[in-house]
């Protein structure tokens, strides 16, 4: 399984960036996507993330101003994310929940930056 993780840039708070993560290989056994973000010297944070054809959950710090989004048709989940503000700017990352003969396996992406000015 491979993520590709687009969309990322720089944006004026208040703003608004569409992220896309788009999967290939085997991916008709990938289950839960989520959605995470790291600024500089903090921890991976999770922010959200949809199973299968649930509803997506999101993180208490971005409800309201995200919306996690998977067309399985074009194997990619989207993230979209409104009234940016700067401590939103992170490098972004997506990863995926496979199932493999050895069990359920995480995958990650390499990230896109995004970056919002005050």
């Amino acid at each position: 399984v491979q993520l590709v993780e687009s969309g990322g840039g720089l944006v004026q708070a208040g703003g608004s960036l569409r992220l896309s993560c788009a999967a290939s290989g085997s991916i008709n056994l990938i289950d839960t996507m989520g959605w995470y973000r790291q600024a500089p010297g903090e921890q991976r944070e999770l922010i959200g993330e949809i199973a299968g054809d649930t509803s997506p959950h999101y993180a208490d710090s971005v409800k309201g101003r995200i919306t996690i989004s998977r067309d399985n048709a074009k194997n990619t989940m989207y993230l979209q994310m409104n009234s940016l503000k700067p401590e939103d700017t992170a490098v972004y990352y997506c990863n995926a929940d496979h199932l493999e003969p050895s069990g359920w396996k995480i995958y990650w992406g390499r990230g896109t930056q995004v970056t919002v000015s005050s």
